[in-house]
């Protein structure tokens, strides 16, 4: 059996190696997280190139299909959380893990709207982004938890779980979003 392919892997394997095309893809991604982001799954395309500043031909020359596409957000914020993850690494532990936490949630709401997209179908990429980003995030609440910061009775599973419970839900706000963020962050400290 060979060896799962790493988030950097794939990407590095789609992007371009001339630097205008880099460019262009890199565009192309920031553009179409955003814009699922705002509209869900069935952003239209043309509004991605032209946010891009690209026109839908570079689109289709980078991502064929929607799939390869999604796939290629998806990724992209996996291997974004862990360049903050690494980032964070010199902060106290506290501040470190919540922000993190607080960057997944934007990543959250973005894959909800590539998942609901692909029907919830585990593709090797799929895979290969929950261990990247357990790998990425494990680090700095085991951190946590060793600095008394962060209850020992939970695990990141549980964590990610409640966050994109949180990251799930319609708020009239983003004020409102980061309110209720805080509240739960405030849940998973130790008990007095």
């Amino acid at each position: 059996m060979s060896e799962p392919i790493s988030v950097g892997e794939f990407l590095a394997a789609q992007r371009p190696r001339r630097a205008d095309a880099a460019r262009n893809f890199d565009a192309l991604l920031t553009a179409a997280r955003e814009v699922f982001a705002e509209h869900g799954a069935e952003a239209s395309l043309e509004d991605i190139a032209r946010r891009a500043g690209v026109g839908i031909g570079t689109l289709y020359r980078n991502f064929p299909t929607r799939r390869h596409l999604f796939e290629a957000v998806y990724a992209n914020e996996v291997e974004d959380l862990g360049r903050v993850a690494a980032s964070l690494a010199d902060r106290p532990s506290w501040d470190a893990l919540t922000a993190w936490l607080r960057r997944f949630v934007d990543y959250a709401m973005t894959k909800r709207a590539i998942r609901e997209a692909l029907q919830g179908e585990e593709t090797a990429v799929f895979l290969a982004c929950r261990r990247s980003m357990y790998d990425a995030g494990t680090p700095l609440l085991e951190r946590a938890q060793r600095d008394g910061a962060v209850r020992a009775d939970m695990d990141m599973d549980d964590l990610l779980r409640m966050v994109s419970g949180i990251a799930s839900v319609a708020f009239p706000d983003e004020e409102q979003r980061a309110k209720v963020l805080a509240i739960a962050l405030d849940g998973i400290r130790p008990r007095s």
